[in-house]
């Protein structure tokens, strides 16, 4: 299915306009593919071209103010995404009651769930992935986009013959960053944020960058670099960017992965690699030849463990979660210092620290058979 971009053009508040007022009109309603907090969402058909698409159903009365604010905002910023790895938005609807969301839909889902069914895999394979995430940060950056939330979940298939095709999504927490380093929210997924945003200092693009090298971590060695029963002393590895290469799991991989993940988790993000200097690391520009034969069959059999752990552990926190966060007092700073044991791990829901809000469009367009 190809990509289709949405209308250019903004109405009064900034959303991108709808050919008729009524969703309806153009669209016929589906099966359910999930639902979330706030969101419900549906495999719908284009009345006119045959189209199959996701539609999100955003209950407008469970949104705050600022959580419309925020609906509007990933809506404009989505409407301007033209990549072919970003998700597209097709169309948009609003009535009194709700508000829908014509996405483009992936019918091969999340990406890590179909490299543990992969018979075999090698580090072409992990390279051409990472290849394609970071050109695809390297063009949110350049329209001044800064995701916040990069995680596996959010990396969907497109379809399910073609492995490569990765789509990014969930804009939920996406900011656009308008002067540098200007971002200051404390938001993201435990196990993938960045140190700058656990420290609470102001941060800008190069979080993406960290999100991503943990990412490349995990399509390499099967397993996340920072990963700790207690969120507290997770967050401290993280803030000294604590993390090894671990025998025999990372004993086949080559040095220049390494090499790219070493310089990808950095603590200081001046001395991060930006996404275009990712693309041009020697890693990235290696042979096919050479890359695929290194086999990485044992990591297949790690991320199958770590895999098999995000699934459960983040269905089973998902509400408990924002239940305690909800009914708890948040500072300025993320609190590392917890030490019952009984913290958030790497694979839970995505958090807004500060402030604590719901991410209302965190329901990904996965269609499932």
């Amino acid at each position: 299915m190809g990509c289709v971009n949405a209308k250019a053009a903004a109405n009064s508040n900034g959303l991108p306009p709808s050919k008729n007022l009524s969703f309806d009109k153009d669209y016929t309603l589906g099966k359910e593919l999930g639902s979330g907090a706030y969101a419900v969402v549906y495999e719908c058909t284009n009345k006119a071209t045959g189209r199959k698409a996701a539609v999100k159903i955003v209950d407008r009365s469970k949104l705050s103010g600022e959580d419309d604010e925020a609906l509007k905002q990933e809506v404009a910023i989505l409407r301007d995404m033209k990549h072919g790895h970003v998700v597209q938005l097709f169309d948009f609807y609003k009535d009194r009651q709700k508000y829908y969301l014509v996405l483009e839909i992936c019918l091969g889902g999340e990406l890590f769930d179909r490299i543990v069914e992969k018979k075999s895999y090698n580090e072409k394979e992990a390279r051409d992935l990472v290849r394609i995430l970071f050109d695809t940060l390297r063009y949110c950056h350049s329209t001044k986009v800064v995701h916040r939330d990069l995680k596996p979940e959010n990396l969907l298939l497109e379809d399910e013959r073609d492995d490569a095709n990765i789509k990014l999504a969930d804009f939920g927490f996406a900011q656009r960053m308008l002067t540098p380093n200007s971002l200051t929210t404390q938001c993201g997924t435990p196990g993938y944020v960045a140190p700058e945003i656990l420290k609470g200092i102001p941060y800008g693009e190069k979080v993406d960058v960290w999100s991503a090298g943990v990412i490349t971590y995990i399509l390499l060695g099967g397993y996340p670099p920072f990963y700790d029963e207690n969120q507290g002393r997770m967050f401290r590895k993280i803030k000294r960017g604590d993390f090894k290469f671990h025998s025999p799991m990372w004993d086949h991989v080559s040095p220049e992965a390494k090499d790219l993940i070493k310089r990808l988790l950095v603590v200081d993000p001046h001395k991060r690699l930006d996404a275009a200097g990712a693309l041009k690391h020697a890693w990235i520009l290696t042979s096919d030849h050479l890359l695929q034969k290194r086999d990485l069959a044992g990591t297949v059999e790690e991320m199958k463990k770590f895999n098999a752990k995000r699934k459960f552990r983040g269905a089973a926190k998902a509400v408990i979660l924002m239940h305690r966060l909800k009914g708890s007092s948040m500072s300025g700073k993320l609190d590392d210092s917890t030490g019952d044991g009984e913290g958030m791990d790497e694979s839970g829901p995505p958090v807004d620290f500060k402030p604590v809000r719901d991410n209302i469009l965190a329901t990904n367009v996965v269609a499932t058979a």
